[in-house]
């Protein structure tokens, strides 16, 4: 399948399953990659930065330049350059986050904030909530790098980014600006770079209310593979459908 510019593949579920690949991804990856066609790889985990998520997948054998992974934080990043130059932020969040505002030349505090934004944080306690509520109460705008309420580690589902959000929309009524899929800020921000039309552009994921809802969202065309999240019985449930159902990524290579 070969008839588009831009692929967007989602990680986990999609391209591996933690730290194990997904072999039919590798593959789809690799026949990509010799057609001339460098794959996008869509994330919403804040947590990493774009080096730790390369060097990941490497170990998978998925070799691609860092500007190819494009991660909620990323997004988020950009956003606040965008809309909120020279403004101080106050961070929640994990090394993938501080390395893409620092990237950025983001004006960091550890006050009361103009901006407020919130990644998944390993390490958060009741101080750095206070503060980003105390900022979102006298003003601050309020940015979240994903909704995902739980994500998937050894020990079972823990509360993910949207969880701790909630918290904070919750205390403050104010709701928040999400950067994450399903929102097609990280898809907008490649169309923008490179200049592709959407007709040229595909998001393929195996979680419907993240990946795919993001490609629908954007107004391209969308793939579910039968990989991770959702199964396609589900899917098929849903009042608006992904434009293709592949059971592995195998179908597409020929």
């Amino acid at each position: 399948m070969l008839n588009y510019k831009a692929y967007f593949l989602d990680l986990d579920g999609t391209v591996y399953r933690g730290k194990t690949p997904i072999k039919e991804a590798v593959d789809f990856i690799h026949y990509l990659q010799s057609n001339g066609i460098e794959p996008f790889f869509v994330t919403n985990n804040s947590s990493m930065t774009q080096k730790q998520l390369q060097e990941k997948i490497a170990r998978m054998d998925i070799h691609t330049d860092t500007d190819h992974i494009i991660s909620s934080a990323i997004a988020a990043a950009n956003y606040i350059e965008e809309h909120f130059p020279g403004k101080s932020v106050f961070m929640i969040g994990e090394s993938g986050l501080q390395d893409a505002l620092d990237a950025k030349q983001v004006k960091r505090t550890e006050d009361i904030a103009d901006v407020v934004v919130m990644g998944i944080d390993l390490a958060i306690n009741y101080e750095k909530l206070a503060t980003a509520c105390i900022s979102i109460r006298a003003g601050a705008a309020f940015i979240s790098t994903n909704s995902d309420h739980a994500f998937p580690n050894e020990r079972g589902l823990v509360p993910g980014n949207g969880a701790f959000t909630k918290l904070v929309e919750h205390s403050t009524g104010v709701e928040p600006i999400y950067m994450g899929k399903p929102q097609s800020f990280m898809l907008e921000f490649i169309q923008k770079k490179y200049g592709y039309k959407k007709e040229e552009m595909i998001m393929i994921g195996d979680n419907y209310q993240t990946d795919i809802l993001t490609g629908i969202h954007m107004g391209i065309h969308t793939a579910h593979v039968n990989s991770g999240v959702n199964r396609t019985e589900e899917v098929q449930m849903q009042s608006e459908q992904p434009t293709y159902y592949l059971e592995s990524l195998h179908e597409w290579i020929k």
